[in-house]
């Protein structure tokens, strides 16, 4: 697969990222609060670059990716999701299975966004994977995206440090 399918949902449109969303994505990696379970140091735009670029090897090369988030009304950039391989050096080890991650602008937290978008990430995900595991990382505090996690079936397998972080191991089986 080339590019991410659009997705759409009530609120929202999912689709590839393209150069253009490289502002909005910028500014949200530059933000301390968006960051703060995320490594924790906020992104200059030389680093927001590189992870901006990553978004659009992963599609081509192994057939998924993430998703550019939009509100529909507006069009405004509000985050992004979907399933990546990271080749992290972690145990336990997760080199083979997708992992499921989010990210959303501060405007856009608290309203029911990330919910939304991940859902339609993983159906499309169930479908496109079969009854393949899914995994994601979470940082034990950030009890808003453990709270999105577990909507969508994800269950805490392991706690690890991974880059010096303390982290939960979450896995989900269709």
């Amino acid at each position: 697969m080339e590019r991410a399918p659009t997705l759409e949902t009530e609120r929202l449109i999912l689709r590839a990222y393209v150069r253009e969303d490289f502002p909005a994505f910028a500014a949200m990696w530059s933000d301390a609060g968006v960051n703060r379970f995320i490594g924790g140091v906020p992104l200059s735009e030389e680093e927001a670059w590189k992870k901006f670029l990553r978004t659009f090897g992963q599609w081509p090369l192994i057939g998924y990716g993430y998703w550019s988030v939009h509100d529909k009304r507006s069009g405004l950039f509000v985050g992004e999701t979907g399933f990546f391989e990271a080749m992290r050096d972690i145990a336990p080890p997760l080199k083979g299975i997708p992992e499921a991650g989010w990210s959303f602008a501060p405007a856009a937290q608290g309203k029911g966004y990330a919910s939304e978008a991940v859902k339609a990430t993983h159906e499309w995900g169930d479908a496109h994977f079969g009854k393949a595991r899914t995994v994601c990382i979470i940082a034990p505090e950030n009890t808003p995206s453990l709270k999105v996690a577990a909507k969508m079936g994800y269950r805490e397998a392991a706690r690890t440090v991974y880059h010096s972080d303390p982290i939960a191991v979450l896995y989900r089986d269709p």
